[in-house]
């Protein structure tokens, strides 16, 4: 796949001499977080890009997304890039935030400075969601719903 995200992210090289991006979609994991007591929104670098290049794989409709205000420089505590935003979109709501990148201690900033439930679960981008995933975010919502 090639989004215009991507493209931009090549500036100066025509399209045809920007790689394209190897993409692995489970069309069976739109259904199943559609499913989820939960609002998907998409966090990803793709931004708007995500509803017309993975969404309809997936058979997802249109769904919000994270614009990312700041430039992706290295944060002063050494949090994830996205971290911040992602906590600062969220406000005081709970959120489940799926992603192949953040780590443990994004995960303690997040216990310490986000007011309301959350959960940071990390995938291994070359094995994807499994059904434990699915497992685990059905139960942290329901945790979350009841608390």
């Amino acid at each position: 796949m090639k989004p215009d995200t991507w493209l931009r992210a090549h500036p100066g090289r025509p399209p045809e001499r920007v790689p394209p991006l190897t993409v692995r979609l489970d069309p069976a994991h739109g259904p199943k977080l559609l499913e989820l007591p939960m609002e998907p929104v998409w966090a990803t670098t793709w931004e708007d890009d995500a509803n017309t290049w993975i969404g309809p794989h997936l058979g997802l409709p249109e769904l919000p997304v994270v614009r990312w205000a700041s430039p992706r420089a290295p944060d002063p505590a050494g949090l994830h890039w996205k971290t911040r935003e992602v906590a600062a979109w969220a406000g005081e709501r709970p959120f489940a935030w799926i992603d192949d990148e953040p780590g443990e201690r994004d995960r303690e900033w997040l216990d310490l400075h986000h007011p309301a439930h959350c959960l940071l679960l990390r995938i291994d981008a070359s094995r994807g969601l499994g059904e434990e995933d699915f497992t685990l975010l059905r139960e942290w919502a329901g945790r979350t719903r009841a608390a």
